[in-house]
């Protein structure tokens, strides 16, 4: 006898089933709060209804040029309004936003525009003859190329002569391309969710950068994902010191449009344009990179503007944060979200859930607990931490390392163009992060390491982080990395590359380094404490991660340590 499926028989229509797309908040927001402002760079301000037809005007003036449906669109620019109109009004008009970062050099974007096969180039006047010698390298490396539709942004912040140089050079100035567009236009949602929204590279440090393809569907799930998991409300008024161009804000250039929000654009991030921000203009939410939070921590009396006039909620991912810099930030009045995540998954896709029997814990304990990488998002349907071989679950012991792996549907549609990318980070069914980590007890997972970032000294995984963790603790350090070096006894050691305060840059530096071997040896295992010790700035990307590459470059270029004790 079969079973009966009238329930599920009911079809589905235009009434009750639609794409699932972010393209509607931005409508709901400007139907809702027309008046209300949307987006402040300096002395431009934009209502929401203002910025929705804007972004109108954007896809027509896409769509009369028929630059729609599968078509790229590259924007390379700092935090400004029309990188986040951008987000709008390309995929309104069925094409797809690649917001490229502005600190790659003209021979990495002039890869990714070929690539990505871009045929618009919007990009900040600022940034104008980079993307246009970046654009000399595409023409000689591709046989039929086809110049790009370029757009430039103007900025009155900026030297007016690069704006003056651009349209000489045949750019279209975005004011005017906008004008060409029809405020009214009638966009049309996604016919499928699975429709790409985004494409996005990887900082690629051990091979050419990947393209990271993101869905319609992915990005509404992860915008709506990131207040839930903050507590984020109307009342909000959020600073862009993330860059936009980082996995779209993200998800919060689209999050913002949810929720009505107030947002206010940074060009350049100082420690002290954050606080005041925070003092004159109401920011009450703001995402970093931990490297930021050190800045913030850091910031000389005269930058700094305490005590906050209000709690300030932060969200933090992009790097693992030092337990002392989460205390030092709610030191400071901030209230720190730590969560984590790829550009694969959106950004943020797990999250250090706070739990009200930490409230009455020491204020050390709770930064060390809030350390934790945590639980997954709501909007990520699978989490876990597994064995490299077996790809079965690894103990919640918080000591057996393993895997971290993903599924669900804010889980990237794949790399563009890389099937054998595509193979490996999608096997058995999981999507594989290339993170090693731990299942707690509690079932908070906790990163350990990258997996070609684990230290092997005498047979034994050192990892980076922790050894990184200790090293923040010395009253000397500003910012700590940790790679192996190779060691002529044991095959590798920790090898850590120091930034100090700028108070001990004078200082004696061999006996500085004698105090922080000191430090080690009396807060860590002897086989972990760095046998080298290397003063000076750390090489980062522009969303503030330390580039662990060039430093395993510089740590072999030194040659193997030859002592031969421990």
């Amino acid at each position: 006898m079969g079973k009966t499926r009238d329930i599920d028989d009911l079809p589905k229509n235009p009434a009750n089933y639609m794409s699932l797309t972010p393209l509607w908040f931005l409508e709901r927001a400007a139907t809702v709060h027309p008046t209300r402002t949307s987006i402040v760079h300096e002395s431009v301000q934009y209502t929401w209804q203002e910025t929705y037809q804007r972004c109108c005007r954007f896809a027509s003036a896409l769509s009369n040029r028929s630059l729609g449906l599968g078509r790229t669109v590259a924007v390379i620019a700092p935090n400004v309004p029309a990188l986040y109109e951008a987000h709008f009004g390309v995929p309104m008009a069925g094409a797809v936003v690649n917001c490229v970062n502005i600190r790659l050099n003209a021979q990495a974007i002039a890869f990714l525009l070929g690539h990505s096969k871009s045929e618009v180039v919007m990009v900040d006047q600022e940034f104008f003859t980079l993307v246009e010698e970046a654009l000399k390298i595409w023409e000689g490396n591709e046989k039929n190329f086809k110049p790009p539709l370029l757009v430039v942004i103007g900025d009155k912040s900026c030297d007016p002569k690069s704006l003056e140089y651009a349209l000489g050079r045949g750019a279209i100035e975005y004011e005017k391309f906008l004008e060409s567009g029809d405020p009214e236009f009638d966009w049309k949602p996604p016919e499928d969710e699975w429709q790409s929204i985004a494409l996005g590279y990887t900082s690629g440090t051990t091979s050419s950068p990947k393209g990271v393809v993101l869905s319609h569907r992915g990005a509404y799930l992860m915008c709506l994902s990131n207040p839930v998991i903050w507590g984020m409300d109307e009342g909000a008024i959020y600073l862009w010191t993330l860059p936009m161009f980082h996995c779209n804000g993200w998800c919060f250039t689209w999050t913002l449009a949810a929720l009505c929000v107030k947002s206010i654009c940074l060009r350049q991030v100082t420690a002290k344009a954050i606080y005041s921000a925070i003092a004159y203009a109401g920011v009450s939410h703001f995402c970093a990179a931990p490297v930021v939070l050190n800045t913030i921590i850091n910031a000389s009396k005269e930058e700094t503007i305490l005590p906050l006039p209000r709690l300030v909620h932060v969200m933090t991912a992009g790097a693992a944060p030092p337990p002392s810099v989460l205390f030092s930030m709610s030191e400071k009045g901030f209230r720190v979200t730590h969560t984590y995540g790829l550009s694969e998954t959106y950004g943020p896709s797990t999250v250090c859930a706070w739990k009200p029997e930490w409230d009455s814990l020491p204020p050390i304990k709770q930064a060390r607990l809030n350390a934790r990488q945590g639980v997954r998002y709501v909007g990520l349907e699978r989490l876990d931490v597994v064995d490299t071989k077996t790809m079965k679950p690894v103990p919640a012991d918080g000591k057996t390392m393993g895997e971290i792996v993903m599924r669900g549907n804010v889980v990237m549609k794949g790399y563009l163009k890389n099937p054998k990318a595509n193979e490996e980070a999608f096997a058995n069914g999981w999507f594989h992060s290339g993170d090693l980590g731990v299942k707690n007890p509690d079932g908070y997972i906790e990163i350990k390491d990258r997996s070609k970032d684990i230290i092997i000294s005498g047979g034994e995984n050192i990892s980076s982080l922790e050894v990184e963790n200790v090293l923040y603790m010395h009253p000397a350090i500003y910012e700590v990395s940790v790679v192996a070096r190779l060691h002529e006894r044991w095959g590798e050691s920790p090898c850590a590359f120091v930034t100090l305060k700028p108070e001990m840059e004078k200082s004696d530096k061999q006996q500085l380094i004698d105090d922080i071997m000191k430090f080690s040896r009396s807060n860590m295992p002897a086989y972990w404490v760095p046998r080298s010790i290397v003063f000076g700035p750390l090489p980062k990307t522009a969303t503030g991660k330390i580039q662990k590459h060039v430093l395993r470059a510089k740590a072999r270029e030194m040659g193997p340590i030859k002592e031969s004790k421990l």
